[in-house]
């Protein structure tokens, strides 16, 4: 046993006008943790500390048993206070697996998302040409803190407690009634969940349909976040090509055993195609034959600016193989963080309970606000009002950008969504006419990102631009494509020739 005690007791410092106590303990914690052979060591008795310290005896005694009740140290009855082994206290608790073999397992799990990265957190006002925003001016800010303040006032102490995992019944009535009109999507209000946003949607689908190493049907290009997701949870994801009609169905014939297809009908990101009707039959019968599910992420859904909206997939489903996520990050504002889901039936049960294991249920306030707002009837008023302004600007930017900038690239004709895509003819230039509009101020995404890792260098079409045209006011979009022609104006001997 050892009566020396290998810790620096005389580094101990105390500032004035602080709590003595509280800097002692520190102090000494921090000694003892930093310090794993003091295990079994002596510590001074309370009188010896006190004076070297030039504290009272009372703080030295509360600091040690407020030590001992932590198990920090442990009394010897007749011999003093000793530093606990903490070595030999963790060690039978420890895991099993050692420290390289758990960083193995961590590392594995984040490997698997690796390839996608996180979208950059938004800064600042809304900028041009960030993607992912909507015409957050046009919010009914007014309208949206009355309701808030009409549910406060009322007390609502009856939904103050935990509610339920599946959502307010209120809202996902409302839900239902909203995609029977306006999507043709008939379903019971038992199917419908309500969850923290498309992308828990599809984690939870993931989380309950996927097992290690299955394979999962995906558009290529793809959307990042439904990427790294079903990544997440051991998928092997399978491209699949995109054309102008939405995903290649023709390619999925050499597809046998995919556990999930994930798709986005209605605005496929990033190219804004609509999948055809005949590809949306086609697909359903491929899930229906292989006893694959769909994940369809009706994406940007509300954002159709010519023609009739196709029927969803889970509408025109009659095997009840389709999972409908719906979000209202992109009508409302992103961080509202509440969309839904349409389940099948049989699995109703377990992705509810999968819910309530994963962070219980949304807000309170939030759905019950969210409720209000739909059925007193400015939902409605504020989709038309959105969609209004995203035609608008999208106009703006495909004027200005065929006025101005048009020898850079073709921009796609898109008629749904709150982005266009410019294609390039290398990477070369992709990253040169990014890197030219940040130093702009100019925000801009690239393409070639977001295609699988492995997809062929040379596949056509591999390389270009997305610019979001939503979250700014007409008159920003013209003065942020002058900026970018004067930028890229510098392009000259640089590259070939647009």
């Amino acid at each position: 046993m050892r009566s020396s005690l290998p810790l620096a007791l005389t580094g101990i410092a105390l500032k004035p006008g602080r709590s003595q106590s509280r800097q002692l303990y520190g102090a000494l914690r921090a000694l003892i943790i930093g310090t794993p052979e003091s295990g079994g060591c002596k510590l001074p008795a309370s009188r010896d500390l006190a004076a070297m310290l030039a504290v009272s005896r009372n703080t030295v005694v509360n600091v040690y048993e407020r030590l001992y009740s932590e198990g920090f140290v442990e009394p010897r009855i007749g011999d003093g206070t000793y530093v606990a082994d903490l070595r030999q206290s963790h060690a039978g608790a420890a895991d099993s697996r050692g420290p390289v073999e758990v960083q193995e397992l961590v590392n594995a799990r984040q490997n698997l998302a690796a390839p996608f990265d996180l979208h950059p957190v938004h800064d600042g006002a809304p900028r041009a040409f960030r993607i992912g925003m909507p015409a957050i001016d046009q919010f009914p800010f007014e309208i949206w803190s009355r309701l808030q303040a009409r549910f406060w006032r009322r007390l609502p102490t009856l939904q103050m407690g935990y509610g339920d995992p599946a959502g307010d019944l209120q809202l996902r009535t409302l839900i239902g009634h909203y995609l029977h009109n306006a999507r043709g999507l008939r379903c019971d209000v038992s199917q419908i969940l309500i969850t923290s946003g498309a992308q828990q949607a599809i984690s939870l689908c993931a989380a309950l349909l996927l097992r290690n190493g299955d394979k999962v049907v995906i558009e290529n290009p793809c959307y990042w976040a439904a990427a790294g997701a079903l990544s997440c949870f051991g998928a092997k994801l399978q491209g699949v090509g995109v054309d102008e009609d939405g995903l290649i169905t023709a390619e999925l014939a050499g597809i046998k055993t995919a556990r999930i297809a994930y798709v986005s009908p209605s605005c496929q990101y990033p190219t804004g195609a609509t999948l055809s009707l005949g590809r949306r039959l086609e697909l359903l019968r491929w899930a229906q034959e292989r006893h694959a599910w769909i994940i369809e992420d009706d994406y940007d859904g509300e954002y159709r600016y010519s023609g009739t909206p196709l029927t969803p997939l889970a509408a025109l489903d009659q095997s009840n193989r389709v999972v409908y996520v719906g979000s209202f990050s992109k009508v409302m504002y992103p961080g509202l963080r509440l969309g839904y889901m349409v389940i099948p039936p049989q699995l109703v049960k377990d992705l509810t309970l999968l819910r309530t294991m994963s962070d219980r249920q949304p807000p309170i306030s939030d759905q019950a606000v969210m409720a209000s707002f739909i059925a007193d009837g400015h939902f409605q008023q504020h989709v038309r009002r959105m969609r209004r302004a995203g035609l608008a600007r999208r106009d703006a930017l495909r004027d200005a950008w065929d006025r101005h900038l048009n020898q850079i690239g073709s921009m796609t004709q898109v008629s749904s969504g709150l982005h266009v895509l410019i294609r390039l003819p290398s990477a070369e230039r992709e990253s040169l006419l990014i890197r030219l509009a940040k130093e702009a101020g100019v925000e801009i995404t690239a393409l070639s990102p977001l295609w699988l890792p492995g997809s062929k260098a040379n596949e056509i079409g591999r390389f270009g631009l997305i610019l979001g045209f939503a979250g700014i006011p007409t008159l920003d979009i013209y003065n942020a494509v002058i900026k970018l022609k004067a930028a890229w104006q510098r392009l000259s001997g640089l590259l070939q020739p647009c």
